[in-house]
């Protein structure tokens, strides 16, 4: 899918505004556990600041190698947002299992979750757009790129594609079963684990 490089073995890097600092046993700058989120998900959250104003947009991102891209409408709202050169902040997450407890307090979720920060590049190169665009249409259906139509003229002149280097952030997930307080484990009442509807 995505070709290992020398920089996947390499840390995120963070600093105090993506250093986790709740519960840090569950945080991780490993890359190759940020790039399994990203690859399963490729469903991101993309905030910046727009008239003053926090924006959020559900968006497609998708990785190839050691970077996120996400594409627009070339020359709308968003591309110009993104071609700014402002700082992003992009986030996945997933709710794999609820976590049921004996009391209502101790309730949680099994999850993974990464928020990344960076700039966004305009991709103005013919061959990496075709390369980028061929790793989101054959990581959805392997070898699907070399069956379908490539993009037109027209159609690449319409779309906005930017890279974003995954540079900076931070992972964090949950797993395993209930916390109880002593005091509570007599109680007849079921605890465990349950699929989360995704």
């Amino acid at each position: 899918m995505n070709q290992p490089n020398t920089q996947q073995a390499s840390p995120l890097t963070s600093c105090p505004r993506s250093t986790v600092r709740r519960a840090t046993k569950r945080a991780s700058v490993n890359r190759q556990v940020a790039y399994t989120l990203i690859d399963r998900l490729k469903t991101a959250h993309l905030g910046f600041v727009e008239d003053g104003e926090p924006r959020i947009i559900p968006i497609t991102a998708w990785r190839l190698d050691d970077h996120l891209y996400v594409h627009t409408l070339n020359g709308g709202r968003l591309s110009k947002r993104l071609g700014s050169g402002q700082l992003l902040c992009i986030s996945f997450a997933v709710t794999n299992e609820w976590v049921l407890t004996k009391s209502a307090y101790h309730h949680s979720a099994n999850y993974e979750s990464l928020v990344l920060f960076g700039r966004a590049q305009l991709v103005e190169d013919t061959a990496e757009f075709d390369a980028a665009f061929r790793a989101i249409i054959n990581q959805i259906e392997p070898g699907r790129w070399e069956q379908v139509r490539a993009p037109n003229q027209k159609e690449r002149r319409a779309t906005g594609l930017f890279r974003i280097p995954i540079e900076e952030g931070s992972f964090k997930s949950r797993t395993g079963g209930p916390n109880e307080d002593p005091e509570d484990m007599g109680l007849p009442i079921w605890h465990g684990t349950v699929p989360a509807v995704t």
